[in-house]
């Protein structure tokens, strides 16, 4: 928990530390692997993620987060299938999360495929409405399609809820 609250409060090395602690103490405890991996993604530590992921999994098999986690971890390094198959994984057993919606459609829109990432980001989008990522994700999407209203729309829509999301996507 201290690890948690450190990590909601943007102190990632504190956020390392406790979850540290926390695995030192129980080796077991997935959920502080995919904790952890969430404060190496903050600090774009994307090979350190996975592997917590991976250990995540390993250890609690159907923890929907370490699944999620990895898919979305997998696309920003550009193992598009593997991020592919977790995501699908994830959507099995959770089919209503934004999150993994969102990854999806990351990886739909960097293989090209406009109108599979279009139905993915507005999935997202129909769990949380405000999810900036899969509105800026959707808007590009829409414009690799040709649509410049709706790709516009989409990513104003975006910068308004999350500025610097050009930057970040």
């Amino acid at each position: 928990n201290r690890g948690a609250a450190y990590l909601r409060k943007s102190e990632y090395d504190l956020a390392l530390k406790a979850f540290d602690q926390a695995i030192r103490l129980n080796p077991n405890y997935a959920r502080a692997f995919v904790n952890r991996a969430g404060v190496y993604l903050k600090k774009n530590e994307y090979d350190r993620a996975a592997r917590d992921y991976d250990e995540a999994i390993r250890l609690e098999p159907d923890l929907e987060a370490a699944w999620s986690g990895r898919c979305w971890t997998r696309a920003i390094l550009g193992a598009l299938q593997a991020a592919l198959e977790d995501c699908n994984k994830a959507l099995q057993s959770w089919p209503s999360d934004a999150a993994t919606y969102d990854s999806r459609g990351l990886i739909h829109l960097k293989t090209g495929q406009a109108d599979a990432a279009i139905n993915d980001f507005s999935a997202a989008l129909r769990v949380d409405p405000k999810l900036a990522s899969a509105l800026y994700g959707r808007g590009l999407a829409r414009l690799r399609n040709g649509d410049k209203a709706g790709g516009d729309a989409d990513i104003a829509a975006a910068k308004s809820i999350q500025a610097g999301i050009d930057d970040d996507f």
